[in-house]
C-alpha cells in the first residue's frame, strides 16, 4: 500500500522484517545521486499505510516527510532510531541528519566531507534542563513535594559536531543554539490536524473557560502554576487535558486541585483527531501554556488550530502575533493577570483574537507548510552546500 502511494513520486520503501528491525530505507527512483542517513524516528516506516502514522506527536509524520524530501531529489535514505546507540554505519553517506544525542557519535564513523545536519527538536539541553530544574525547585518549595521531570534532555553536543542546524520552534529555541556559531534554519513545525472555524461558538458564554493541554512533564509545562491560579479563581473554569495519570507523584501532590476543586475538570489524555477534542475546544476561549522550554510548542499550535487564544510564555516557542497574550514570566500573579485580561475582553475582541490564532495556525503550521519549508531547505541550503564539498576528499574525521 505504501509503495503504491509513493511510486507516483518516484519513491519506494524497502524494509526488513519488523521483528528486531533497526533500519528502513526509502529509495530514490532511478540511479541515486547519493545516500542520506536519517537518525530520528523509525516507527513511521514500519506501518503498512501512511494514514497509520501516529499523530500523537508531530515528529512521526515529519520524519517520514523528511525522508521523502531527500528521496524525491535523488537520494537513497536509510532511517534509524535516534536512540539506537549501537548502530554503526556500514557505508559512507553524503548527508547525515540526526536528532539530539547521536549526531556526534555517528559523525565519527562517516567521511569528513559528509554534510552533518542537527535536527534540533528541543531547546538546547542546558536551556531546557535549567528551566526544568527551576520549575522543580519552585514546586518543591511552594507545594512541599519533590517531583521528577520527564522533559529533561540528554546531554549532547550535536550542534558542535554539525555543519548546520534546523529548529522547529521560533527564536527562543534558535537562540539557545547560536552560541555555537553554526547556521540555524527554521522549519515550521507541523500540526497533525486542522479544524473548521467554529462558526457557532458563543464567545460571551465561554469567556471564563480555559484549557490546559499538553503532554508529559507537567511541572515543566506549568500545570502546577495554572492549577494554583484557577484554584483561587472560583468564577473561572479550567479543563485539564494531558497524561495526568502517568505522573504518579504529580497526580498525588495535586489531587485536590485536579479532582476536588469545583471549577477544575480533569479529563486526561484526549486524541486530537477525535470529536471529543474539538467539542472541548468549542467550550473554551483560550489555552494557557506557561512552559519552561519547548522545541516548537506543538500542543499550543493544535489548540490555535481549534481557535483557542494562546496565553503563553516566550519559552513555549510559539509565535502569537497580536492575537495571543505573552506572559513575561510564569509567576502566579502574571499568569492570573493574563487570564483575567482575556475574560475582560469584549465578545468582538475575543472573536478577533481567536480568528487570528486560527488563521495563523492554518497559514503557518500544517503538514503542507512543513513539507514546503523542508523542500526549500534541502534545495537552497543543503544541496548547494553538498556541491561545495564535492571536491573534498573522502577522508575520515
Amino acid at each position: 500500500m505504501i509503495n503504491r502511494l509513493l511510486r507516483p513520486l518516484g519513491l519506494e520503501l524497502r524494509r526488513v522484517s519488523r521483528q528486531g528491525q533497526r533500519m528502513a530505507t526509502v529509495a530514490a527512483k532511478g540511479p541515486a545521486k547519493g545516500r542520506v542517513l536519517l537518525s530520528y524516528i523509525l516507527d513511521p516506516f514500519l506501518v503498512d499505510d501512511p494514514s497509520q502514522i501516529s499523530h500523537a506527536h508531530t515528529h512521526d509524520w515529519e520524519c517520514w516527510q523528511m525522508a521523502a524530501t531527500f528521496a524525491a531529489r535523488g537520494f537513497d535514505v536509510d532511517i534509524v532510531q535516534f536512540d539506537d546507540t549501537s548502530f554503526v554505519p556500514k557505508q559512507d553517506y553524503q548527508i547525515l541528519v540526526s536528532a539530539r544525542t547521536d549526531l556526534e557519535r555517528l559523525a565519527q564513523h562517516l567521511p569528513a566531507n559528509c554534510l552533518k545536519i542537527a535536527h534540533l527538536d528541543t531547546a538546547h539541553f542546558l536551556t531546557n534542563n535549567a528551566g526544568a530544574l527551576e520549575r522543580l525547585v519552585t514546586a518543591r518549595d511552594r507545594h512541599g513535594c519533590a517531583l521528577r521531570n520527564s522533559r529533561m534532555v540528554e546531554e549532547n553536543w550535536a550542534i558542535e559536531a554539525a555543519d548546520m542546524g534546523c529548529v522547529l520552534g521560533n527564536d527562543f529555541t534558535a537562540q539557545s543554539y547560536r552560541y555555537a556559531g553554526k547556521p540555524i534554519h527554521r522549519i515550521r513545525i507541523s500540526s497533525p490536524e486542522i479544524y473548521d472555524w467554529p462558526e457557532a461558538k458563543d464567545f460571551e458564554q465561554v469567556r471564563r473557560s480555559f484549557l490546559w493541554f499538553g503532554s508529559g512533564g507537567l511541572v515543566h509545562k506549568g500545570l502546577d502554576r495554572v492549577l494554583a491560579v484557577f484554584s483561587e479563581l472560583p468564577d473561572y473554569h479550567l479543563t485539564v487535558c494531558g497524561p495526568i495519570a502517568e505522573e504518579y507523584r504529580f497526580n498525588k501532590a495535586f489531587h485536590k486541585a485536579l479532582y476536588d476543586t469545583p471549577n477544575i475538570e480533569t479529563v486526561g489524555w484526549v486524541d486530537v483527531a477525535s470529536k471529543a477534542f474539538t467539542d472541548i475546544c468549542a467550550q473554551h476561549v483560550a489555552t494557557v501554556y506557561v512552559s519552561a522550554s519547548e522545541g516548537g510548542g506543538g500542543s499550543t499550535l493544535t489548540c490555535m488550530h481549534a481557535a483557542l487564544i494562546p496565553v503563553v510564555t516566550a519559552a513555549a516557542s510559539v509565535d502569537i502575533g497580536d492575537f495571543g497574550l505573552l506572559c513575561p514570566d510564569a509567576e502566579l500573579a502574571t499568569v492570573r493577570s493574563k487570564i483575567t485580561a482575556v475574560a475582560a475582553m469584549d465578545e468582538g475582541e475575543l472573536r478577533r483574537r481567536a480568528k487570528g490564532a486560527w488563521n495563523f495556525a492554518r497559514e503557518n503550521h500544517t503538514r503542507d507548510a512543513f513539507a514546503s519549508d523542508y523542500a526549500a531547505f534541502v534545495e537552497s541550503i543543503v544541496l548547494p552546500a553538498l556541491a561545495d564539498r564535492s571536491s573534498q576528499g573522502p577522508g575520515k574525521d
